[in-house]
């Protein structure tokens, strides 16, 4: 289960988000990745101030480490870049070539590796069992040396498995998945297309060799969703059925594959809404939900279990 987004500063810590992590426990979670955002003003900004408002203090990145292993969940950190004005992560890019007067690609890596390098030492130093080092990075995909020497700087701070977090139909479009130690995606393929899209990702991942897992995979609890789970905004009523009949379908077709290894399921937030509000809830989160008792009796049989 993917835990803690969004993030923003003294919301992680308290007795709210102790009470998050004892909930998501009880749906037999094992694995969580605990995930946080720093924001860059616009997808061509070049800094990346992590160390600032709204992203989590580094207190309660590690309060939320240290819960999450006292019931038992091993963590992968998670940390992602945001942009201000709102434009999805995805676009962050810069011209190919540098050119004279305009942001480039290597200022913006070397603010990121300082980003990612700051929380892999952290990852380290609390003993998570994996680390991701970028979310949905779209236009940064092609920049393999840019990838391939953060890597490598990560893998002097954090001596466990690194994954990065492809976006969806991006999987076989990563020429670098052989630098990181497990590949990952987000998953949010419609209903009715597990076993197309199952069968493009093992033909395109076949050739590396790696483990796989969907760090995100879900639907929020709302009409129409099941057919387009990315999209938060989707008009339609509260549905706990339609959450329910996508997980149902999720779980049925990726349990037929043996190389799908689990879920960072998308998402719990710290701050839950009151169970009595659950089938007024039409977001992603399970809480409350039909779709809980669905991902626990899943669980329960040892299913969604990325690495050992």
């Amino acid at each position: 289960m993917t835990w803690g987004w969004t993030g923003v500063r003294g919301t992680w810590a308290g007795p709210a988000a102790a009470a998050s992590i004892a909930e998501m426990a009880k749906l037999n979670v094992n694995w969580t990745a605990i995930a946080f955002a720093a924001v860059q003003d616009t997808p061509q900004s070049t800094e990346i101030p992590y160390w600032s408002e709204p992203t989590v203090s580094d207190e309660e990145i590690r309060w939320a480490i240290r819960e999450a292993k006292r019931h038992g969940i091993k963590v992968c950190l998670k940390p992602v870049v945001n942009v201000g004005n709102g434009t999805w992560r995805a676009h962050i890019g810069f011209f190919d070539q540098d050119t004279p007067g305009e942001p480039r690609w290597g200022e913006w890596f070397a603010s990121y590796g300082k980003f990612i390098a700051y929380y892999a030492a952290i990852a380290e130093e609390e003993g998570c069992e994996m680390f991701c080092i970028g979310c949905e990075m779209v236009q940064t995909d092609k920049r393999e040396q840019e990838w391939r020497d953060l890597i490598a700087l990560v893998r002097t701070l954090y001596s466990g498995p690194i994954t990065y977090n492809c976006d969806k139909y991006q999987e076989e479009r990563v020429g670098w998945w052989d630098a990181v130690d497990i590949i990952s995606s987000s998953g949010y393929y419609p209903i009715d297309q597990f076993e197309e899209q199952l069968d493009r990702i093992e033909a395109g991942i076949a050739k590396w060799n790696k483990p796989f897992f969907f760090m995100e995979a879900g639907c929020p609890s709302r009409d129409g969703s099941a057919a387009k789970p990315n999209d938060w905004s989707l008009p339609g009523a509260p549905s706990e059925i339609e959450q329910e009949r996508y997980y149902e379908a999720m779980f049925a077709a990726c349990a037929q594959r043996d190389w799908m290894l689990g879920y960072m399921l998308w998402d719990w937030p710290a701050q839950l809404y009151d169970a009595k509000d659950a089938a007024r809830n039409d977001d992603y989160c399970m809480y409350g939900k039909r779709s809980a008792a669905v991902i626990r009796a899943y669980y329960a049989k040892g299913q969604g279990q990325p690495v050992s």
